[in-house]
Parts: C-alpha cells; structure tokens; sequence
C-alpha cells in the first residue's frame, strides 16, 4: 500500500504510464567511472522501456543538468556516486543512493530498487546519514567521516590562502620590527587596512571548517550550528581561555553539529511542525546546545590546560636549552594557533621583556616549519597530493617565509594522523637546534622574514635550524601519507630497493623494483627525436583530415598496437609508454612511466568490462597523445568487476595542457566503451588501419 506521502510510481488514477527516472553519477576523480555508470544507466532503462535522464558531475563540470521540470514529473531518482551530492532538490521523490560502482555493475537493479526506495524529506548536502547506508554502495565509498572531514578542508582552503597571503603581503610591505609588537604595521595605513582583511579571512576559516563539515554530515540545517560552534571554537574568551582552541576545536565543533543535527532529525514530530524543523527548530535547538557545551563542558578543560602549560613551561626555564627548544617545538607545532600553540608562543614572548631573547629564539625557528615542511611536501612528492593541494602548497610556502603556521592547517585538517605528527617533529628539531645554538629572537614573530629584517641573533644557525625543520617534517610526511595509502589499499608498506618511486597501492613490484628493471627502460626516450623527424617531414597528403582525424588526432596509427606483450599492468604500462614515445612527443619515458604508476596508486583505473584507461598529466609529454593497444588475455588491472583489462588506452597530457582535453576524452572513451557492440567491433578489427576506422565512432 502506498503512504498518502509517498509519490506514486508509474501512473495515476489507473492510468498506466512509463516510468519516468533521473540519475546523477559522481566519483571522486569525476572522470571515467562518472561516464560510465551514466551510460550503463541509461543503456539499461532503455532496455526496460524506461525514461531516464542522466546528470554526470565530472571534473569537466556537470553535463546533462536535471531541471526542476525533470525532477517535477520524476518516479525516482538514482544517484550512483561517491562523493557528496546536493539531494535538496530531490525533496518528496524517492531516491536511491549507491556507490558509482553500482550503477557500473548493476543498473537492471537499481531501477528496479529505486521504485520502493524512500522518500527523501528535504534538506541540503549529500552527506547525510542516508548516504554512508543507502543502498548498497559499491564497496569503495570512503566512510562519511572522511568525506565530511575533506568537505570542511576543501572549503577552508580558499580563506586559509586569501587570508594568509593577505597578512604576508602587507607585512612585507608594510612593516617594520619592534621589541613589543613584533612585526607591525602602523595604525591607518594602506597596509594596516590590506592586513585587518587578510586577517578577517583567517578568523572566518576555523568556522568555515567547522560548518561544512557539519554539514556534510546533517546537511543544511547543520551548516548554523557548525559554523557558530567553530566560531566559539576559536573565541578562546567565551570559555575563560587566553587561546581558542583552533582548528582542531573546529574539527570536534563540526562533528558534534552534525551528528547532533541526525540525532535531532530522527525525532518523530507533529505534520504540521515538519516545515519548520530543518529552517528554525532544529538550528535554534542545536546551536544554542552545542554552544552551551563546548562553553561549559569542552572550554573549562581547554583553560585549564593552557594556564598549567604555562607554569609547567615557567618552571622550565633552567633546563637544557635542547630540551627546552624540542619541547616548545613540539608545541609550537601541535595545533598551530590553538591553545598548545599559544602557550608556547605567549611564554617565549613573555621573557623578551626580561632580556631572555633566546626562548623566543627557538618558538621563532619552528614557527615557519610547519607550512614550509608540508608546501615542500607537494614539491618531494607531487604526485601524492592533488591539483588543490599543491596549489596550496605553494601558498603555504610563501606564509611559511613570513611566519604564518596557519599556512599548513589544511594539511593536517586533512590527514591529521601523519602531518600533525610530522610537523611536531620538524619543529621539535629545530627548536632544539635554535636552543643549542642560542638564537635569539627580539620580537614576538617568527619565520624567516624576522631574521630577514634584523630581529634575529645568530641567523646562520637560525636558517639552518628552520631549513633542517623544515626538511624533516616534508620527509616525515610523505612517508607516513605513503604508508597510510599503501595499507588502506592493500599493498606493500615496504619500497623494493634501487626503484626511484616507492610502489604505491595498486602497483606491482616488476616495474619499479630493482634499479635492473627500471634503468634499461630510459633507452626508448632517446630515438623520440629522430622519431619525429618524419612526422615534421610527411606531406600533407599524408596528414589526416578532420574526418579522419580520431580522439582530435591524439590518437594514430603509430600510437596502435594490435597485441600488447605484456603480462602485467606495470609492464604493460612501460609498453604503452613506449609506445607513445615513437611520436616524438615523449621526452621523458620513464617520467611517464611513474606518473601513470602514481596515478594507479590512487585508484586503478581499470574500469571493467575488460577496459583499463590509464592517464598522466606530466611534463613528460610535450603534448597530449592518446595510445591503445590489446591484450589477447588479459591483464589484471584491479578492477572492481574483476575482468581482466583487454581493451587498454593511454592517455598522456602535458601539466600545462590548456583546458581539460585529457578529461574530454576520458569522458568520451568511457561512455563509447560502454557500448557493447563497439567493444566487439574494437576487439576483431584485424589491424592497426582496421582499429582506427573503429575508434573513429567516438564522437
């Protein structure tokens, strides 16, 4: 029977209609796997006579965008994703949510499914409740937790920057040293008005965290109680502190808001109160709730802890000064403007004005480790981070030069288990170095930029006590972020000697192991300019027009082969890069080779139904190039139906590349690779010419 609520499913007043249904399809990358479960969606409804539009988030933007009117005259709708997606539009319509992988490997049953799926009740983010048990996902869903976590960082990251990069500028330009003050900038200024920016984006990015993580979680009626938790997070005066307690305050903040928030939803209320709850009662309720417990529950402990830091430090102050020097390193590291942080800062501040100008010294050299260790980070190791993150990373270097720790708080936001411990090590290093060294600092600031300006005594020492620091937290951390992605996805924590790469999840040994293997594979980049020379010289008759051209002639008769010798993915990966490399636009093969290795370790891009596609954005081509090639048995590329990849294409572009053309034609790739036939057609073509006129289909 169906609830008086409930939207019917395929007709009314008798009348049989076609079922009608929406989909959206999502994955982290937004790249094949979105196309993919889109067109095994949409191919399955039009098997079952069903009616189905379907909106792909990829990284190229959303496609095929659902509008009211769709979603209006909608049975259901589907959404086969493993990020967040915004269901408030889909209020009162039945909606299934799964992984990508789902609507990959069986889209019959989620149609079938999404007929008795749940009327969704309204509100905002994809990140609710519904979403981490929905349906049955793929298996490959990161836990809500981490998405919430990530949502709240990605969101962040903007005023960390503007912020951060605002308050450098006008230092730099603007200021001048003073005992008392550090490094200030005189009252109504240019300069003075450019920093009170810089530093009203930097206050507003503890709340920003706090909010968006919340509100991943209990989706928009969580957003208020986050935000303003993160506020009083960081209003350290509220609770009786001289310190707020940061972003890490923000993180609790964010989780209590939205979990409260589910919590709140799941009380069952009068019909006539639904309307109200999401928009007054329940923000009203939670926000003053949270509030009043983190003021008086969570911030008494928080003030407690900074005042006895404070005198455990004062009693301290005779000790060894290497001791002394790693302990305010520590600290200074820890929570990077929270209270730890502030209570080393404030103690080596305090004894300036007594004449000891050396406590100050070793809190001024592990200031700047923090954002110059994790912007090095994505210098040591780029690969291990994305686009986001090493833009951020430069920026964090710059904060770094001018003292600014915040510059690092979205890494350790991000994967707090192996950056928060990093840094603390780095600093800890160099305030013990600073301390043994007896450099001194004479104004409440740190970073290179107080040495640079004449604050400092002992700036040789200083420098290397800060490039030391920095130095240990960078390699400290790409460690860890390794063996944290290695052992969440299975593979091997330990490198095999000799490889210029540690192996990443995903990637055998046979590649990248023995520096035997790896060295004699640089020989095939070496012909790539002689290689070219017939390309510069063919005629134009022998170019190929634009009917003829195939994936905007990226991909040609040169970059085909008809049987790969390979037997494994790392080795058929070397295959085809050698392969691209007879264009001529491979200067790099074995670069080539450890990006794609890289970009295995973050997901295989074997996409099933015998398809592996994988890609690299490297300077080592110098210009986009598209290879494919098949294996008569198969090779095992990981993926999530367990076939074997037969069908393998290699896409290459370079990181300056204009646009996303590489993502255009993943996109393409994997919604014609879809089609069952053109797999068919692609897999008996006898030849290199034969293949071609096949891959000349996708448009």
């Amino acid at each position: 029977m169906t609830r008086p609520a409930d939207p019917p499913i395929g007709g009314s007043d008798g009348e049989q209609k076609k079922l009608k249904l929406l989909a959206v399809t999502a994955c982290p990358t937004g790249i094949a796997h979105t196309y993919m479960a889109a067109e095994k969606l949409s191919q399955a409804a039009e098997s079952l006579g069903v009616d189905m539009k379907v909106e792909t988030q990829g990284s190229i933007g959303a496609e095929n965008v659902l509008t009211d009117n769709d979603v209006r005259d909608a049975d259901g709708i589907i959404i086969a994703a493993d990020k967040d997606v915004d269901r408030s539009r889909f209020a009162g319509k039945r909606v299934l949510s799964v992984g990508v992988s789902e609507g990959i490997s069986h889209p019959e049953r989620l149609i079938e499914q999404v007929q008795s799926a749940p009327v969704h009740g309204g509100g905002g983010g994809g990140g609710s409740a519904e979403t981490a048990s929905g349906g049955g996902g793929g298996g490959k869903e990161r836990s809500l937790a981490y998405k919430a976590l990530m949502n709240g960082v990605s969101y962040m990251i903007p005023f960390v920057v503007v912020g951060g990069l605002l308050i450098a500028i006008s230092l730099s330009l603007g200021g001048h040293t003073d005992p008392k003050g550090g490094l200030v900038i005189p009252d109504g200024s240019f300069w003075m008005h450019v920093n009170q920016i810089g530093v009203i984006g930097f206050t507003l990015m503890v709340p920003i965290l706090s909010g968006y993580i919340a509100y991943a979680i209990g989706d928009r009626p969580a957003l208020v109680p986050g935000m303003i938790g993160g506020w009083i997070a960081n209003t350290g005066d509220l609770y009786d502190s001289k310190a707020g307690a940061g972003f890490i305050g923000a993180i609790v903040t964010g989780f209590l808001a939205g979990y409260l928030v589910l919590w709140i939803k799941k009380i069952k209320v009068p019909k006539f109160a639904q309307p109200i709850m999401p928009i007054i009662v329940i923000p009203i309720i939670s926000t003053t709730a949270l509030g009043l417990f983190f003021i008086y529950v969570i911030g008494k402990p928080i003030s407690w802890i900074f005042e006895h830091l404070t005198s455990w430090l004062s009693g301290m102050t005779g000790t060894s000064a290497i001791l002394l020097g790693a302990i305010l390193g520590l600290m200074i590291a820890f929570d990077m403007g929270g209270p730890v942080n502030k209570t080393a800062f404030l103690f080596g501040a305090g004894l300036i004005a007594t004449g000891n100008q050396t406590v100050m010294g070793m809190c001024a050299a592990a200031i700047p480790v923090m954002p110059l260790g994790q912007g090095l980070a994505t210098l040591i190791r780029k690969r291990l981070y994305s686009e986001q993150e090493r833009e951020t990373g430069l920026a964090a270097l710059f904060m770094g030069f001018f003292g600014i720790s915040e510059g690092a708080i979205p890494f350790a936001a991000a994967r707090p288990a192996q950056v928060i411990p990093a840094n603390m090590l780095g600093g800890a290093v160099a305030g013990a170095i600073a301390g043994q060294a007896g450099v001194e600092d004479a104004v409440p600031h740190g970073g290179p930029i107080v040495a640079v300006l004449g604050a400092v005594g002992g700036v040789p020492m200083f420098f290397i006590a800060v490039a030391i620091g920095a130095v240990v937290t960078a390699l400290t951390t790409v460690t860890l972020v390794d063996i944290s992605e290695r052992k969440r996805r299975g593979a091997p924590v330990v490198d095999v000697p000799g490889g210029p790469e540690p192996v990443l999840a995903g990637v055998g040994a046979g590649a990248v192991g023995s520096g035997a293997s790896t060295a004699p594979q640089k020989a095939p980049a070496a012909p790539a300019p002689a290689a070219a020379a017939p390309v510069a010289a063919a005629s134009p008759a022998d170019s190929p027009t634009d009917d003829d051209e195939v994936l905007s002639g990226y991909l040609t008769e040169r970059t085909v082969k008809v049987r790969l010798d390979s037997a494994d993915k790392d080795s058929a990966i070397r295959e085809m890069a050698n392969l691209l490399a007879a264009t001529g636009k491979v200067n790099d093969v074995e670069e080539l080779v450890q990006t794609a290795l890289r970009r295995e370790a973050q997901g295989t891009t074997g996409l099933g139904e015998e398809i592996a596609i994988p890609h690299a954005k490297t300077d080592a081509v110098t210009s986009p190039v598209v290879g494919f090639a098949r294996s008569a048995e198969g090779i095992e590329w990981g993926a999530l139906d367990g076939t074997k990849a037969k069908l393998i294409f290699m896409i290459s572009v370079p990181e300056a590349a204009a646009g996303d053309e590489h993502l255009r034609i993943l996109a393409l790739l994997s919604r014609k690779l879809m089609d069952t036939g053109f797999r068919e057609r692609l897999e008996a073509a006898p030849d290199e010419a034969a293949i071609l006129k096949v891959l000349r289909e996708v448009q």
